[in-house]
């Protein structure tokens, strides 16, 4: 344990960031997929510093209860108040809170990381919305006994199809975009609009391809025709339609999840595609609706799925902290070149003895929108 740490901290070197912690994360048998994605998570600078700032306005407080969040916000505050710069951590009382709460996560089976991620970051927003209700709530109470008050209801009652305007966390101020889905009827040429929001992005992949051109594709142009028509509110009917998904509003941390996991029905199970899709360390979003133009992202962790199936395998991360590069593979942490970056691409040939692949990949905006 101390050996790798203090390899570590001898190829840093007098470049050892002020203040960083690198530390591995012990595996309590399976939990490489928990271990992969909190790593990521952890230099996600800005969830990083919400959360540690959530963990100190809430560690004294005594009636506070353990949820998933103040577990993770627990074990983040562990890392950052280490007085060694690197070593081991055993997240022991998340692992424990997570299977508590969540049986998918309890077996020995191989998990995975998407899942996780997904779970995770919709899990602090449930227990940020219901905080941030109750405050709002005893807010309201103590600042008015008006006679118009109703017990255990609104004010105003709600007229139907009138929604309240939802709560906005940190979470969603991160990591949330906005997608359009665009239906153009092809016999009025009306265009139907409908919003929707994401946390993260999930592409096809095509074999020899890049993270651009699989983007390209989500925001192509699909014709709906045959049994596939649009109902049409103007025409009052089924007609054929063009549709497309663009980005309205693209978020400050772009979190795209590779779909490297097929349902083949031939052979009537999951498949793992290992094709190569090239992730660039700069990336330009131009399917966005204007008025932004192309944004830059630049990668920071990448959650690398090892092995050649779905059911077994292991992740390990990546993550760029302070202009270098970190391996994390549970307990072990290594510095490693930019250039190596590549070899997790995937592989050009069906059958290759490299079974590294990208599979979540983190973009922080480096440019508008804010």
């Amino acid at each position: 344990m101390g050996a790798t740490g203090s390899k570590l901290e001898k190829a840093l070197g007098d470049q050892f960031p002020e203040g960083e912690r690198y530390f591995g994360f012990e595996n309590f048998g399976n939990t490489c997929y928990c271990n992969s994605v909190l790593q990521a998570l952890y230099f996600c600078v800005p969830f990083r510093e919400q959360l540690l700032e959530y963990y100190n306005i809430n560690k004294n407080v005594a009636d506070a209860e353990e949820n998933l969040m103040t577990c993770l916000a627990d074990l983040f505050s562990q890392i950052s108040s280490q007085k060694r710069k690197t070593g081991v951590i055993a997240p022991k009382r998340f692992v424990q809170r997570l299977k508590k709460q969540n049986e998918l996560f309890r077996s020995y089976m191989h998990q995975d990381a998407h899942e996780f991620l997904n779970y995770l970051l919709n899990e602090v927003v449930d227990i940020l919305e219901k905080e941030a209700k109750a405050t709002k709530t005893e807010h309201e109470t103590s600042s008015s006994s008006s006679p118009e008050k109703i017990p255990n209801g609104p004010k105003v009652p709600l007229a139907n199809g009138v929604h309240k305007e939802p709560i906005v966390t940190w979470v969603h101020n991160i990591f949330q975009g906005i997608l359009t889905n665009e239906t153009r009827c092809l016999r009025c040429e009306t265009v139907t609009a409908r919003d929707e929001t994401f946390l993260d992005l999930s592409l096809d992949i095509e074999q020899n391809s890049s993270i651009t051109s699989c983007l390209k594709n989500f925001s192509s142009t699909e014709t709906l025709h045959a049994e596939d028509k649009f109902f049409c509110d103007k025409c009052c009917s089924l007609q054929e339609a063009q549709k497309r998904m663009k980005i309205k509003k693209p978020p400050n941390i772009l979190v795209i999840h590779l779909k490297r996991f097929k349902y083949i029905e031939q052979l009537g199970r999951y498949k793992k595609l290992s094709y190569r899709v090239v992730f660039p360390l700069e990336l330009k979003l131009s399917n966005t609706v204007e008025p932004y133009t192309d944004i830059e992202y630049s990668l920071f962790a990448v959650v690398v799925h090892v092995g050649s199936g779905p059911n077994h395998g292991h992740y390990v991360s990546l993550v760029k902290s302070h202009n270098h590069w970190l391996f994390f593979d549970d307990e072990n942490v290594e510095i490693i070149e930019e250039s190596a970056i590549q070899t997790f691409f995937g592989s050009s040939q069906e059958y290759s003895s490299n079974t590294d692949h990208g599979y979540i990949l983190f973009y922080e905006s480096i440019g508008p929108p804010k």
